[in-house]
């Protein structure tokens, strides 16, 4: 461990692959500079490159607005072009006797007494009011979830023009900005390891929407074309339940769907669902989603077995396990719930869901400096992101730490929001948007 000190600041950038969504409005889709599409944010790596959101605040002071959300979701909502859109999970009825999963060793789940809405908010981003709210379902959850997860824990994911909701199980719903539904898809019935519950959110780029459907039976990867929700394509894949979302990165001038598995990670093309490279050697029970930047993906898991391995992707084809693709390896502080975060040539990572953050060279592995305790915060489920030479960690208990993105990080506030927070932070140009239990937070320095 490593006391934080000041060092000076660390000059190596990181270039992400997914820049097209940063520098220019892409044609007529809405996405703008400064918008949070995606549940790790512009990039898919936690980052937000042109924002100054501030590094103060508690719950009162640097308090924009606050929105009371009704129901239960841990997914991160998403923005764009002034518009929050999130989903929600709702009791609703006359309660009945508890329902249990009924799954092989199911274990610290929630039982199910109602039946559920399954909802998608939009919010104004200047003033926290609702435009609109839809209910896209009315259903008693098929399994319920694990007492640390929700009924609604997939993230959202926008291309400027439409917001896609999905709700495992219980549907997959393409609505526009005024609340439209335009179409919905339902996918079948997902049967997760435990009965702990669904929580893979989708993946975007252009006119296609991936799901990953990993679970306990017959698992699968689909593309579906965002007009109409038609299947483009489908792949079986050898997977038993994995919480990990697919990315979408160019790879050698084209497009690849890159999902993490117990058996493999793999890399899909984007344009036809063939598989283009295949790497083993990770845990059961992924969660954590990969990141990929300057041509190389990040991917770790923290179960039976720890690993956390940097994969180049340019020229990988086959089964790449234990070749010189594999351009480092790591065996101790990987990533369980929370997913990497990479940010100008640092990869921080959190052990497992512990308060110990680390933070290596993303090109070497080589500590920089290494592990280091967050003292003040408890466990942390939220990700961490980054914006303006500073990185942000929430525990669940609602706390921010907010550090610099030095080699020695110096700590900057603790900041309390008043409630407990398992959903990622997302920042939107001078704001941060902190999606509490019970309520939507807006942080924004005067």
């Amino acid at each position: 461990m490593h006391d934080y000190s000041t060092r000076p600041h660390h000059k190596l950038a990181s270039l992400s692959l997914q820049a097209w969504f940063l520098f220019a409005v892409l044609g007529d889709s809405g996405i703008s500079r400064g918008d949070w599409p995606q549940w790790r944010g512009p990039l898919g790596t936690g980052v937000s490159p042109n924002s100054i959101p501030p590094t103060h605040w508690d719950e009162a002071r640097n308090i924009l607005w606050k929105t009371k959300i009704e129901g239960e979701g841990h997914g991160t909502p998403v923005v764009s072009r002034g518009l929050i859109f999130l989903t929600t999970s709702v009791p609703t009825g006359i309660p009945f006797a508890p329902r249990k999963s009924g799954r092989p060793g199911a274990h610290d789940n929630r039982t199910v007494t109602t039946k559920y809405q399954f909802q998608a908010w939009a919010i104004d981003a200047s003033d926290g009011s609702l435009r609109w709210k839809k209910n896209l379902n009315e259903a008693i959850p098929l399994e319920g979830a694990h007492n640390t997860a929700s009924l609604a824990s997939a993230s959202p994911i926008t291309d400027g023009k439409c917001f896609y909701a999905f709700f495992g199980s219980h549907g997959l719903y393409c609505l526009d900005r005024q609340g439209k539904l335009l179409w919905e898809k339902q996918l079948g019935t997902m049967h997760t390891k435990h009965g702990h519950g669904e929580g893979a959110s989708p993946a975007l780029h252009g006119d296609t929407l991936v799901v990953n459907w990993d679970h306990e039976g017959d698992s699968f990867l689909v593309a579906l074309d965002t007009t109409n929700g038609n299947e483009k394509w489908r792949v079986a894949r050898n997977e038993l339940t994995s919480w990990s979302s697919p990315i979408i990165t160019t790879v050698d001038g084209e497009q690849q769907v890159i999902v993490c598995g117990t058996d493999k990670v793999r890399g899909y093309q984007l344009s036809s669902g063939d598989v283009v490279w295949e790497c083993g050697g990770m845990s059961a029970n992924i969660v954590a989603t990969p990141v990929a930047g300057n041509g190389v993906l990040y991917v770790g898991s923290s179960y039976e077995k720890r690993v956390l391995m940097a994969i180049k992707l340019s020229g990988s084809k086959g089964d790449i396990t234990g070749t010189d693709r594999i351009l480092w390896t790591r065996s101790r502080g990987t990533p369980y719930v929370p997913s990497p975060l990479l940010y100008r040539g640092g990869l921080y990572f959190l052990t497992h869901y512990q308060n110990v953050l680390t933070r290596v060279t993303a090109e070497t592995g080589i500590d920089a400096p290494g592990a280091l305790r967050l003292g003040p915060l408890s466990n942390i489920y939220a990700s961490p992101v980054a914006a303006n030479g500073h990185v942000y960690i929430t525990d669940l208990e609602g706390l921010t730490l907010v550090i610099t993105d030095t080699e020695i990080p110096r700590v900057i506030s603790v900041n309390p929001i008043g409630e407990p927070v398992s959903a990622s932070l997302v920042i939107d140009k001078s704001m941060i948007l902190i999606r509490g239990s019970t309520h939507l937070h807006c942080v924004s320095a005067p």
